[in-house]
């Protein structure tokens, strides 16, 4: 089984050419934090495995036999008043393991003018996703699972539909506390497009992500050590930018110069957890690519670091994040999960 599956993610890889680079295409919104501790963590783990049942948005072989009956709800205070947020419920029978949710995006109200600049009333922006998860284990250390995704979208009169899976293995030695991931996210393509052209219906890729990540508790320290690696299907995560440098003789924009240990960086992010018990946990990450594109010459700014915590209060798990985005503009994620089984103890 083993084999068979190493052979599939080979042949995945075979063909990552024809996905889109980093940065690009349609329903961003799926690679936004799912939960607060995801947000302090950078923004995404997926080799974590404990009983955090939102870490199955990220890598659905993150479900385990300790998930199931868990339900959890995640709010996000984004940028310029957009909420995100995730709900999900976890569930299995035997050694299959399943988990049901939603991902969203609200961008709020918008005034629509015409052309002339009359006001014509208010338009609303928002994103959806369906989540469909599955999980099983080969053995005591190897799980796999996939999850399905419907997506929904609708800006104004736009809408979309589309459909998405991601295909995840997740490795787990309790004796040596070490963890390890390896999920390709976002693998599919639009239903139906935002337009149409004399083409027929416009179709743009998906944020396609192929993820690697290692996880490693301290023996005889309450620290856990991440670090996830992402956008393995491309190497170059530059981007054209509005503020390019401008040659001085020529007059001509240049681009934009990464070396090839900061270009390495853009694609790590890595993460820390201060965990004296079961119930508290304080976390940071740094995600360098983040920090890199977002930061602004001449201010100083804390775009890449994001830190949270948890604290299990009655029967419930509370957690905060925080994120710098943009420079003096924080992003603030809520989340909140029970067993559902402590309830009928």
């Amino acid at each position: 089984m083993l084999k068979k599956i190493l052979i599939s993610f080979l042949v995945w890889l075979s063909v990552i050419n024809v996905f889109p680079q980093a940065g690009y295409g349609v329903y961003q919104f799926l690679d936004l934090p799912v939960s607060a501790r995801q947000a302090a963590l950078g923004g995404f783990n997926i080799s974590v495995r404990d009983n955090d049942l939102n870490f199955a948005f990220q890598n659905p072989a993150l479900l385990t036999g300790s998930t199931g009956e868990m339900i959890s709800l995640n709010v996000a205070n984004y940028l310029s008043d957009i909420r995100f947020g995730s709900v999900m419920y976890g569930f299995s029978k035997g050694k299959n393991y399943f988990g049901v949710g939603v991902q969203y995006v609200d961008f709020g109200d918008f005034l629509r003018h015409s052309e002339l600049n009359v006001p014509e009333g208010e338009f609303t922006a928002q994103d959806m996703a369906l989540n469909i998860v599955y999980a099983r284990p080969l053995n005591e250390k190897f799980t796999v699972g996939a999850t399905l995704k419907p997506v929904f979208s609708v800006y104004e009169v736009y809408t979309s539909v589309g459909v998405a899976v991601d295909a995840g293995v997740s490795y787990y030695d309790p004796k040596k506390l070490f963890g390890a991931g390896l999920v390709l996210r976002n693998a599919g393509t639009q239903i139906k497009g935002y337009y149409s052209d004399e083409d027929g219906q416009h179709f743009e890729p998906l944020p396609f992500n192929i993820q690697l990540g290692a996880t490693k508790k301290l023996e005889h320290a309450p620290f856990r050590f991440s670090m996830t690696l992402h956008n393995l299907q491309r190497w170059n995560l530059s981007y054209t930018s509005e503020n390019q440098p401008v040659n001085s003789l020529t007059g001509v924009e240049e681009d934009e110069k990464i070396s090839f240990v900061d270009m390495a960086f853009r694609h790590t992010v890595f993460g820390v957890e201060f965990l004296p018990g079961k119930n508290f946990y304080l976390a940071g990450s740094y995600n360098h690519r983040r920090h890199n594109e977002l930061s602004m010459n001449g201010f100083k700014s804390m775009s890449g670091f994001s830190f949270g915590g948890g604290i299990k209060l009655s029967k419930f798990m509370v957690g905060f994040g925080m994120s710098q985005f943009q420079v003096g503009n924080w992003a603030y994620q809520f989340s909140i999960s029970t067993d559902l089984k402590e309830f009928r103890l």
